[in-house]
């Protein structure tokens, strides 16, 4: 029996269910074949179910995982996003490298049970907790990047640039510290994490300017300048009407207006959130081919809005999904809740599905793996030859498929929820990294992320 071959009775293909397929990957965990209506080879290995892409998850903030459930309480009477990020700067404060390396190493390895094969980092936590430089000047982001090649999970690592407390260069907060940085000073640090841990087909490097509140316009173009033309970019943007307010007083126009009116926005950016856009920035976003990154269960949490997504799609943007703060990690759930918003909008049903796809899953699911590899940089999110070797397999004897046909597997998957994951085993670069939905490192990662949770809530 061979390791770099796997027989599927049913795989999930650009162009949708084929039935036996066998799928051939390379040292270098790439797909050389790709061939469905074929004959099983001689000892070949056969997958346990359905094989599905994995899904890219396209904006992490790692160590908030250590937060989850710790902010659902009224800390006053007008609670919001505002009153939760100082909870969540307090907690940035406390984090050692040791225990942020635990969380993420955790985190990812929660990602890859249910499906999430690479991530896209917006690490922001870049210093000592006095604020100064660690000796190596990258430990926090290195750190990251190794979390995730022990669990397993491919990762675009993205160093934010982080300048200012609100619009109109606004000075620091002194709870901000560890996330300060010039232009020159974040591109030194990529440089760094670049040397530290180079490159290959399960790590790519970008940016990430905080958003336009945090970074001036010569700010962001200083950083745009030191990267390479094909590096992937993202940025919050849009996430808050009152961010939406400050920037027209403060520049004259709304967000995204003025993000694309100055700059050369194009298919490597990603803007994150995007939520409060209005008619005519939604054309125009949707024109320029980058991607709306959507967080919707962090969204949710926070309370920031709704995206305006049957406008967008009907118009051509591009989506993809990310679990953000991860009060949720789960890209079912980030799809489910994508259309129950729209539902609970239009009040009607089935809202995003589409005149070539009556079924609201396979649409969600073909845009999010579309968008989210656009967003990665990297070449994931089919099973494609010259794609990275990354696919999920579901228990064919799980409530929400059992006894269906192949027509309706992806809705069960993501609309019928039955608690425990239908996600069985998990492959990323060709090689197994969840076997019958147990991580293969699980039990240490969750001893060290248990340990670190203890060290920071004393």
């Amino acid at each position: 029996m061979t390791d770099t071959l796997l027989f599927a009775d049913h795989a999930y293909l650009p162009d949708g269910w084929r039935r036996n397929v066998l799928l051939r990957w390379d040292a270098t965990g790439t797909l050389t074949e790709v061939t469905p209506d074929t004959d099983a080879p001689a000892g070949v290995a056969r997958a346990a179910g359905p094989v599905l892409p994995g899904m890219p998850n396209l904006h992490s903030h790692a160590f908030q995982r250590a937060m989850a459930g710790l902010t659902e309480y009224r800390a006053n009477p007008a609670d919001s996003f505002w009153s939760w990020r100082d909870l969540m700067y307090r907690f940035a404060l406390k984090i050692t490298p040791d225990a942020l390396a635990a969380v993420a190493r955790w985190l990812y390895v929660e990602m890859l049970k249910c499906g999430y094969t690479s991530v896209c980092e917006f690490h922001y936590v870049h210093h000592a907790q006095d604020g100064s430089r660690y000796p190596q000047i990258a430990e926090l982001g290195t750190r990251v990047v190794d979390a995730a090649r022990s669990a397993g999970i491919g990762i675009t690592m993205l160093p934010v640039s982080y300048q200012f407390a609100g619009f109109g260069n606004k000075p620091p907060r002194d709870d901000q510290r560890r996330f300060i940085n010039t232009p020159e000073g974040l591109l030194e640090l990529l440089d760094a994490m670049r040397r530290a841990a180079p490159e290959h087909g399960g790590l790519r490097y970008g940016v990430a300017p905080h958003s336009l509140r945090a970074v001036s316009e010569n700010g962001l173009r200083a950083l745009l300048d030191g990267l390479p033309d094909d590096a992937p970019v993202h940025i919050h943007i849009a996430e808050q009407t009152a961010e939406v307010d400050d920037c027209v007083r403060t520049y004259g126009a709304r967000p995204v207006q003025w993000l694309l009116d100055r700059f050369d926005v194009d298919a490597r950016w990603c803007l994150v959130h995007a939520t409060h856009i209005d008619a005519a920035e939604t054309a125009a976003l949707a024109k320029r081919r980058a991607v709306a990154g959507l967080c919707l269960t962090t969204e949710a949490n926070l309370g920031d809005g709704v995206f305006p997504a049957v406008d967008y799609l009907a118009q051509g943007g591009v989506i993809g999904v990310g679990s953000d703060s991860h009060a949720s990690v789960d890209w079912r759930a980030e799809l489910r809740l994508l259309e129950y918003g729209q539902r609970l909008v239009h009040r009607a049903r089935n809202v995003l599905a589409s005149d070539t796809q009556a079924h609201v899953a396979d649409r969600l699911f073909d845009a999010s793996l579309a968008g989210g590899a656009q967003a990665s940089g990297r070449r994931v999110g089919a099973l494609r030859e010259g794609c990275r070797a990354d696919w999920l397999v579901l228990d064919p004897d799980h409530p929400a498929i059992a006894e269906h046909g192949s027509a309706s597997w992806l809705s069960g998957v993501v609309f019928a929820e039955h608690g425990e994951t239908p996600v069985l085993d998990v492959y990323t670069g060709g090689e197994r990294v969840v076997s019958g939905r147990r991580h293969r490192d699980e039990a240490v990662a969750y001893a060290d992320y248990r340990a670190a949770l203890a060290q920071l809530l004393r």
